[in-house]
Parts: structure tokens; C-alpha cells; sequence
């Protein structure tokens, strides 16, 4: 029979319980869009303003310390098609440079209330910024990243 067992304790404990298991892959090269990060942000802040958590947009204004304008542009996100805001979250990383996709473009998007009209516009604005990216048709949500030139349709 082996010795008692000892436990770790208080902050020994903490820092045990908090150790994250090792990674198995290396991140993909390049940062996620902003915008896609953005996107993600409104969700998460329409998750606290829903049950109550926070108050309204002046709340979430002065946490963020931005002002509330900004903290309208961002939840301006919401209003996109379910599958353009997919999309966006997929969207490839950028390797180097700005991104192609930035906010201001998609604010237009934001405003049409017909989701026929943003998959539209939202295709127009993918071939434009993404020229190597193909999309099914209007309400299909998948892209496929072509890397061959020759074949591009």
C-alpha cells in the first residue's frame, strides 16, 4: 500500500484546476478579420443586454469605454442574414495587411431589412474584397477558397 494522498490546496489547487491541456495542432498562420471579431462581440453583448445584465447600449458604452455609436455599429451586425453572419465568422484569416472585409462595408448590408436584398449585396461585396472566394447561390452559405487561377468560373 502506497503513502496517504495529498491533495493540492487553496491556490496550489487553483492554479492546478486552471492548467489547460496541451495543444495538439498549431494555430492557423494569420489573425482572424476583425470584423468576424466584431461579429462575435455582438453576440456576446446581445447576450448580456437580453437577460437583463446590462441595461441598454449607454451601459455597454461605458464598460467598453467606446461610445455609443460605436456600440450601435457593432450590434448593427445582428440585423445581417443568419448565413451572411456565418460566413463572415468563416471568413479566411488575413496573413498580412488589412483586411479586405472592414465594418464600414457591411453597415450598408445592415440597413436592408429584405435578407434577398443583403445576399445581393453581400455577394457583390464578396467578389469585390475576396476575389479568390467562390459562393453557391443566393442563401447557400458555403465557401470554398479556390487556389488554383484556372479554376476560378
Amino acid at each position: 500500500m502506497t503513502g496517504p494522498s495529498v491533495l493540492p490546496t487553496g491556490t496550489q489547487y487553483l492554479a492546478h484546476s486552471m492548467r489547460l491541456p496541451a495543444p495538439t495542432a498549431l494555430p492557423a498562420p494569420g489573425r482572424v478579420p476583425r470584423v468576424a471579431r466584431l461579429l462575435a462581440l455582438a453576440h456576446k453583448l446581445a447576450g448580456l443586454l437580453q437577460p437583463g445584465i446590462v441595461g441598454d447600449y449607454t451601459t455597454l458604452a461605458r464598460l467598453g469605454q467606446v461610445s455609443r455609436a460605436r456600440i450601435t455599429q457593432i450590434m448593427n451586425l445582428l440585423h445581417l442574414a443568419p448565413d451572411i453572419q456565418e460566413e463572415i465568422l468563416f471568413l479566411p484569416r488575413t496573413k498580412r495587411g488589412r483586411d479586405p472585409l472592414q465594418l464600414r462595408h457591411l453597415q450598408p448590408l445592415a440597413q436592408v431589412l429584405d435578407w434577398r436584398g443583403q445576399h445581393a449585396l453581400w455577394h457583390k461585396l464578396l467578389t469585390q474584397k475576396y476575389p479568390r472566394l467562390r459562393t453557391e447561390s443566393p442563401g447557400g452559405s458555403a465557401t470554398d477558397e479556390v487556389t488554383d487561377e484556372r479554376l476560378r468560373p
